[in-house]
């Protein structure tokens, strides 16, 4: 199957040994995703304002939470679904579905992706944040460890 075949469309999977509340708080919450995608988030109204190192304040409208299941936002320009399902091993399995009709966007986010859904990982699963935090090793220089 040939990668990332779909136009306009990203998806990826990650089994997370966590339970499913678990990385459902991680996503929906302003503690959950400033331990892995943000160096701060704010929600409020329905609107999660993400603050990252050299780039103005990014808000995000939410656009569905069902917990634990769907936690549905738009993400610059994007419509982003994370679905959740709990496996037999009691983890989850998160699937994340992103769409754009702009292809440029796509191929950046595609990688985008990678490095935020890692660093959800190391951090529900083994309680380890992967970023950097360091304002001048960023993405736009280079950097995937944010």
């Amino acid at each position: 199957m040939p990668f990332q075949e779909k136009k306009g469309v990203i998806e990826w999977k990650v089994h997370f040994s966590a339970a499913i509340h678990e990385v459902f708080e991680a996503l929906s919450t302003d503690e959950g995703r400033m331990k892995f995608w943000a160096e701060e988030t704010k929600e409020k109204n329905g609107i999660i304002e993400f603050k990252f190192f050299n780039y103005p304040i990014y808000k995000s409208k939410i656009i569905a939470r069902k917990a634990p299941s769907l936690f549905r936002i738009e993400y610059f320009g994007t419509d982003v679904t994370f679905g959740l399902k709990k496996t037999e091993d009691e983890g989850t399995d998160l699937f994340l579905t992103s769409t754009t009709p702009n292809e440029k966007v796509k191929q950046e986010m595609t990688a985008g992706w990678v490095s935020v859904l890692m660093a959800m990982k190391g951090a529900v699963d083994f309680g380890v944040d992967l970023r950097n935090h360091n304002a001048t090793r960023t993405w736009d220089n280079g950097y995937l460890d944010n």
